[in-house]
């Protein structure tokens, strides 16, 4: 066999095979593109997992749906409910609230009637607190008023500083005339009465607070879950009363029981204040070019 054949049969020798196309040789890349350091930095390593990759996104994806939210003016419930579901729970909140009104205007009258009559300074604390409860909802009723306005951070956040400064101003009260039942050794009296007003406040203000914290955050209100949280706390301090005055009969050495809760509650009511007006106040400078809804 001659030396063209048995080229024809060899296999190529793979030092001098270069690749073509269609004939031609590739050119090579003149300027080639360096992988992105960032991306590459990311897949080095066996830190790398599909876990914190998808962390990560989510992370960038809340960040900047927090942005594009606050950027509107808005608040996050404009991009999670269509516009009836949010007039539907709009609606339910204005209820809730003219329900709130009465039931704690029943109960504010009972026990300041109670705090009177019986000296206690929780009962008193009570009253105050469900007067407090009539006046947020009142503020919520006003924050959901106009329908146009649902979404409104700026409406939002001025509801939330009003109710931080009453809460404020609430609390000083609370503190004070618990300080001053203590200071001057005030006993309180028990009797069915009062043991009726506290059973009713702390299961009345507790259902309430629960569909409040319902809708609030369903519809992103902080005002809606302030006013929860402040039925919360009128829940607690009935059932608060009915514990110390049980105390008290059975053991009347404690008799600073009713006083000592009165200031825990108040103190409470006014930490809340507090944070919500350091909160409230610079978000409130943020969004005030965005009143159209008012």
């Amino acid at each position: 066999m001659d030396n063209s054949a048995h080229d024809l049969f060899s296999a190529p020798d793979p030092t001098v095979v270069v690749p073509t196309s269609n004939g031609q040789h590739p050119q090579p890349n003149p300027n080639p593109q360096p992988l992105n350091p960032t991306v590459a930095d990311t897949l080095k390593g066996p830190a790398f997992s599909t876990m914190d990759r998808d962390n990560q996104l989510k992370m960038s994806e809340s960040a900047q749906f927090n942005d594009m939210v606050d950027n509107r003016g808005l608040l996050e419930s404009s991009m999670k409910l269509k516009p009836h579901e949010a007039q539907n729970y709009r609606k339910k909140a204005i209820w809730i609230s003219w329900i709130s009104i009465l039931v704690t205007l029943i109960l504010a009258i009972a026990s300041f009637t109670v705090s009177i009559m019986r000296f206690s300074a929780s009962s008193f604390g009570f009253a105050f607190d469900a007067t407090l409860d009539v006046l947020s909802s009142a503020i919520v009723l006003w924050r959901y008023s106009n329908a146009a306005a649902v979404h409104s951070a700026h409406r939002e956040y001025l509801a939330c500083v009003i109710l931080g400064v009453i809460f404020l101003l609430s609390a000083l009260c609370i503190i004070g005339k618990a300080i001053h039942a203590l200071a001057t050794h005030v006993l309180p009296e028990v009797d069915n009465f009062l043991y009726t007003v506290s059973v009713l406040s702390g299961i009345l203000c507790t259902v309430l607070a629960g569909v409040k914290f319902f809708l609030g955050k369903i519809l992103t209100s902080r005002a809606l879950i302030t006013d929860g949280f402040n039925s919360l706390v009128g829940g607690i301090m009935g059932f608060s009363i009915l514990i110390s005055a049980e105390v008290f009969k059975h053991n009347p050495s404690v008799w600073f029981l009713d006083g000592t809760v009165g200031i825990l509650i108040g103190l409470i009511i006014l930490t809340y204040g507090a944070k919500l007006l350091m909160d409230m106040v610079p978000r409130i400078r943020q969004t005030r070019n965005y009143e159209m809804f008012e």
